[in-house]
């Protein structure tokens, strides 16, 4: 009795002191946590405001030479006197390849999301999911190889000559469709895009159909709906905002791809109404060019990495601003 009667007295006595002290070591935890985060944060927003200003110093001679008319012109001559530069040529062909990719890796990627979610055996699942994680993780310098050995010379001499023939006495489709089959191309460069890009939707939609409750989509089941109808009716619209953010993410990778398309877009400074022909798109441009650029012609290539900075800003916001829509309308 005398010893846990001292014992006790010794743990009285001794309580305050610890708990004062485990209440500073916490306090001390949390203001650490507290700031390091902030300054995480805060670091965010300031490597952002130097990319910017960077990218506005170093285009301010082009934006002072050109002015409005750098966005009207499809001339790119640096080497001319005085320089001569535009960057219609570059803003159409990323504009193009970029709506071509996402056209066809948009349907595909949801053919596959929902193919792998509510149709495919148990057994098959495992490895078209490991083939889609495969396609996210090669990298971009090795579909540019592929398309420009394989791809482009497949095209070219099976696929394009068919299309072409097939719409040679139809309206503004022969336009679109116009020959001579090309290696390089704005439509071939879309098309490794769309490769690219379709990892991304694909693993997007699988995640987020995986949250559609199973109550539900039994419910629609147990009335006697198809297949292809709870989809369309439950799963789609219960996802709708997960699924257009894959997709916008999917956009904004494929306007800033740089070297896949670098290889087999042509690099051509033209804008031309076939996608069978060759242009070129902002970042390739910028690849293509940067290393052996000085002066004028560097602050040109600069000016239109601020447009694409700019663009995918703009694309960026109205997506967010889509989904934000969305979501007030779910709510009401």
């Amino acid at each position: 009795m005398a010893v846990q009667s001292d014992a006790s007295e010794a743990a009285e006595a001794a309580g305050p002191y610890d708990r004062a002290k485990a209440l500073g070591a916490f306090k001390f935890g949390d203001f650490t946590f507290y700031w390091i985060t902030r300054i995480s944060a805060i670091s965010v927003l300031l490597i952002l405001g130097g990319i910017i200003l960077s990218l506005i110093a170093g285009a301010l001679p082009a934006i002072q030479a050109f002015g409005f008319s750098f966005l009207t012109t499809t001339r790119w001559a640096p080497s001319a006197d005085p320089p001569v530069l535009g960057a219609l040529g570059p803003l159409y062909g990323t504009l193009v390849t970029s709506v071509i990719a996402m056209v066809v890796a948009i349907p595909v990627g949801l053919g596959i999301a929902i193919f792998l979610t509510e149709l495919c055996p148990q057994w098959l699942r495992r490895p078209i999911g490991m083939a889609v994680e495969l396609l996210a993780g090669i990298p971009s310098i090795i579909y540019g190889m592929w398309g420009f050995f394989v791809l482009g010379p497949f095209l070219a001499n099976y696929f394009q000559p068919v299309v072409i023939g097939a719409f040679a006495n139809v309206p503004v489709l022969n336009t679109i469709f116009a020959g001579p089959p090309s290696y390089l191309s704005l439509f071939n460069a879309a098309l490794i895009l769309a490769i690219m890009v379709l990892p991304f939707i694909t693993a997007i939609s699988v995640d987020v159909f995986k949250t559609v409750p199973p109550v539900l989509k039994e419910a629609a089941y147990g009335v006697g709906c198809t297949t292809w109808e709870v989809v369309r009716n439950v799963v789609i619209p219960y996802t709708r905002v997960g699924v257009i953010g894959g997709v916008m993410l999917a956009l904004g990778r494929a306007l800033g791809e740089t070297m896949a398309v670098t290889f087999i877009i042509g690099n051509a400074f033209r804008i031309n109404g076939s996608v069978f022909s060759p242009g070129t798109t902002i970042s390739a441009a910028i690849a293509s060019e940067f290393a052996e650029s000085d002066g004028l012609h560097q602050s040109g290539l600069i000016l239109l990495g601020l447009l694409l900075f700019v663009l995918t800003f703009f694309v960026l916001s109205a997506a967010r601003l889509m989904l934000m829509r969305l979501e007030q309308k779910a709510g009401k």
